[in-house]
């Protein structure tokens, strides 16, 4: 379970979605006979019509991560947005500690190995297209079915239907309005990229300038 104070909890089911999908590399988080097993795939969001989550993935085979997925075994997937340090030095009431600021998404559920070798096949494709879609020129695939079907064989598709959400966006909005836009200014005039970022995920969310009361440590 997530620590998210009241004031950083997100349940806009859009703006979860948008991170994760924005976002997609991914960490997921198993455990097995009391040991905790991880991986970092890119993952693929669908929803159904009535707005169930279900995430699809692919990992090497040769990861004994996938041995675990049953029926009965609950895994974590966490999506990480952006996130800056940031200083104490941009807001008005300076009397104060330094923070990190970030946006993350936590899904829990149960994790299905995919059978279908059709099934395997799309989530590849999908993972592909998706992400050649943002290139000049998109690659396409030069490798013959032989080839895929290959490939295929060394990779392992799953699917998690989500059972629950856990969203936080620690963006300062315990802050004044004025150390809010402060911090603002300071992100974007930032030569740190991950600071900029953090600026431009901030302006999408709406956050900064509502009024709060000014709380002393992060």
């Amino acid at each position: 379970m997530m620590y998210i104070p009241p004031f950083n909890r997100v349940e806009d089911g859009e703006k979860i979605d948008a991170l994760i999908e924005r976002y997609g590399f991914a960490t997921i988080v198993a455990q097995k006979d009391g040991a905790l097993l991880a991986s970092h795939l890119p993952v693929l969001l669908d929803k159904s019509r009535d707005g169930r989550r279900v995430l699809r993935s692919h990992m090497a085979r040769a990861n004994r991560q996938w041995q675990v997925f049953t029926p009965d075994t609950e895994v974590l997937c966490i999506f990480t947005g952006p996130h800056a340090y940031i200083s104490p030095s941009w807001y008005q009431m300076q009397h104060t500690v330094p923070t990190w600021n970030y946006a993350a998404v936590h899904l829990y559920g149960k994790a299905t190995i995919v059978d279908d070798s059709s099934a395997l096949r799309q989530i590849v494709i999908d993972t592909t297209v998706k992400y050649e879609s943002t290139m000049a020129q998109p690659w396409q695939v030069p490798l013959s079915e032989t080839e895929i079907n290959s490939m295929l064989k060394a990779v392992v598709g799953f699917s998690i239907n989500v059972t629950r959400v856990e969203a936080k966006f620690k963006l300062g909005q315990n802050r004044s309005k004025e150390d809010q836009q402060g911090m603002l200014r300071g992100l974007l005039s930032s030569s740190e990229p991950l600071s900029q970022e953090l600026a431009r995920f901030v302006l999408t969310q709406g956050d900064v300038g509502c009024e709060r009361t000014a709380q002393p440590f992060p």
